[in-house]
């Protein structure tokens, strides 16, 4: 096969397992759930394989234990979170309420300043009333967002698929795992395998930075905020603590992001009184200390390549495409991906089409 026969034959077979996923993507959670877990968990079976354990037996343990934390943690969790998410929702506006009162006498004195000194500044009432419509709109939005959001992860995680499909599925593709990558090891054109092979390694390593690594981290820092914020007194400190945790899976600006909002939140709640303020800011920076030195360097280290701007579209990409499901494989698809660019990218740069024209303008620009 020509080197464009296997260009044309790559992008058509991606195009067909692209186009069969979305039109699929109604029944697809449970096995990617599934597959995550049994990627997640391979490292910890083959251990007990490498100590002498029977392959099935190993599975058996590994996923009977994951499974039955799961389930114990989400029954002890799923009615704190539930009144949690809802009353937050119910709650936005309120806070929303209480920011203005609190800030707006702020600002005023601020614009008073300005006037003195010279500097004009719109009129007060213009801006406080362009100010609370915009807050009351997204005050509406975002609780209109939470509440969507949990309605349809509750019917996406049915009872069904949490207790049955995604278990059966993880078992089995964890106990024939080794397997599976035989046979598709098996399937691979012999003229290319050594480069797929070292594409599909480095997909597996950046990857792995984030479902096994950036996810350990994520859920990490979520139980520090959420039991410092909750222990500082903060209204739903749970939730937007694990909040905060989930959003560190975008690099840099996620954590950021929900620490801000939950400052907003502690200050609407109790205004300029300085110990509870200093008690969350002093969890989040605990937090992001212990991330720095300890947990991304460790876990994640260097290992995922992806640039947060990256991370931010294909979290959206995906949730536009596929809904939820979408933003549970938008990182690790974008991962992939960005392998391939990267492959790509130094592959053109080896062609005598890179090397033709970088030697014209050589000649122009010497001549």
């Amino acid at each position: 096969m020509t080197e464009e026969g296997r260009i044309r034959f790559w992008l058509i077979g991606g195009g067909v397992i692209a186009l069969l996923l979305y039109l699929l993507r109604g029944i697809l959670l449970p096995f990617v759930a599934g597959l995550a877990v049994a990627y997640f968990l391979d490292p910890a079976v083959d251990k007990l394989e490498a100590r002498g354990l029977n392959r099935t037996l190993a599975t058996f343990i590994v996923t009977a234990l994951f499974f039955t934390v799961l389930i114990v943690v989400v029954i002890l969790l799923f009615p704190i979170l539930q009144s949690q998410i809802i009353g937050f929702a119910n709650n936005v506006p309120a806070y929303v309420e209480r920011l203005r009162l609190i800030i707006w006498p702020l600002f005023e004195e601020a614009g008073a300043a300005l006037n003195l000194a010279g500097i004009a500044v719109p009129d007060s009432s213009e801006v406080r009333d362009a100010a609370v419509g915009f807050a009351g709109e997204a005050a509406a939005w975002l609780g209109g967002v939470l509440r969507r959001f949990w309605s349809g992860g509750l019917a996406l995680f049915s009872v069904v698929s949490l207790l049955f499909i995604t278990p059966i599925v993880a078992f089995y593709l964890l106990r024939d795992w080794d397997n599976m990558i035989d046979r598709v090891d098996g399937l691979l054109p012999r003229d290319s395998a050594s480069v797929i092979r070292e594409q599909l390694l480095l997909i597996d390593q950046a990857i792995a930075g984030f479902v096994r690594g950036q996810a350990t981290v994520a859920m990490t820092l979520g139980i520090i905020y959420g039991l410092g914020w909750s222990i500082a007194g903060l209204e739903f400190g749970l939730i937007l603590g694990l909040g905060t945790g989930v959003l560190a899976f975008i690099p840099y600006v996620g954590a950021a992001l929900g620490f801000v909002f939950a400052l907003m939140v502690a200050f609407a709640q109790f205004g300029p009184d300085f110990v509870p303020l200093a008690m969350i800011i002093g969890t989040f920076a605990f937090g992001q200390t212990l991330d720095a030195s300890f947990l991304t360097p460790k876990l994640v280290g260097g290992r995922v390549g992806l640039h947060p701007v990256w991370v931010i579209f294909a979290l959206m990409a995906g949730g536009t495409l596929f809904g939820f499901l979408g933003v549970l494989i938008a990182v690790p698809t974008g991962a992939a991906i960005g392998v391939l660019v990267r492959y790509a990218a130094s592959r053109y740069r080896d062609s005598r089409y890179f090397v033709k024209n970088n030697e014209i303008k050589l000649e122009d620009s010497t001549s």
